[in-house]
């Protein structure tokens, strides 16, 4: 992968999280990382803080990039995509991480037979800790579907999935940080009620939600375990979750991303 030359068309704060977490991985050459952003400015402080490759226009930039990451706005994607194609190479890998955006979209836009990755990512890659979807079309082959998963799980996690499950991503990864934001604060809010300084509050809470969750990912429990596992008869544990569960807890999370899945698929036909 060291010798691919990586193109990002958009340098905002979802690429720019993602250039910092390729450098800092030592992936491959800063050099080999191009830019390219509608704002000079953008390309000349990318530039100066990690070396990457500013480029002249978005023609120079599809010309010679190998995996093309189109982090531009959903509404003007297409467009853009249409006024590259013939400056883009066959064998280069578009990559779109605009929500919404079909790969049927994306290939009405394109050369035929263009290799094309449609990507969900969510806001934790801005702190390394993101979540991403891979989605290839039939053009792009095994190497460059893992090609992508790598340079994605660079700034977090990412896993191949079908498009029938994007609405599905978008319910449990993309949207859902607000959700966990939500409860975070929740959970401040009642330190707060209990005597503590609201910002240690957000702290305790915070880390318990990290510490929660690290603990799904890395003991490879079900969670219903790990809850059990915190639950002592007759504690308090276990009175806060029969609160919970009276109040409805659950289906509020269930409830709340099946309105999201659906918002999601309905945006998408338009």
């Amino acid at each position: 992968m060291e010798n691919l030359k990586i193109g990002f068309l958009g340098c905002g704060n979802m690429a720019s999280a993602m250039i910092s977490g390729l450098v800092n991985s030592q992936a491959l050459p800063a050099k080999n990382i191009l830019v390219f952003d509608r704002k000079p400015k953008t390309n000349s402080d990318l530039h100066d803080k990690f070396g990457v490759t500013a480029m002249s226009s978005a023609e120079q930039l599809a010309q010679t990039a190998d995996y093309l990451i189109a982090a531009v706005k959903p509404n003007v994607l297409p467009d853009m995509l249409k006024k590259l194609s013939a400056h883009l190479r066959q064998e280069t890998v578009i990559v779109s991480v605009a929500a919404g955006v079909t790969l049927a979209t994306l290939a009405s836009a394109l050369p035929q037979q263009q290799k094309i990755v449609r990507v969900m990512p969510n806001t934790p890659c801005l702190v390394g800790e993101g979540m991403s979807s891979i989605t290839p079309n039939d053009q792009v082959t095994e190497e460059e579907t893992e090609t992508v998963v790598t340079l994605f799980s660079r700034f977090g996690k990412a896993e191949v999935v079908s498009e029938s499950l994007i609405h599905a991503v978008v319910g449990v990864s993309g949207s859902a940080p607000a959700y966990i934001y939500i409860l975070i604060e929740a959970m401040a809010d009642a330190a707060v009620l209990g005597g503590m300084p609201r910002a240690k509050a957000y702290q305790f809470a915070a880390q318990a939600v990290k510490g929660s969750a690290e603990m799904v990912l890395e003991s490879g429990k079900h969670p219903g375990e790990l809850k059990d596992n915190v639950c002592s008869p007759g504690g308090t544990t276990i009175e806060a979750v029969a609160v919970l569960e009276e109040t409805g807890f659950r289906s509020s999370i269930m409830q709340a991303m099946q309105a999201c899945i659906a918002k999601s698929d309905a945006l998408s036909k338009k």
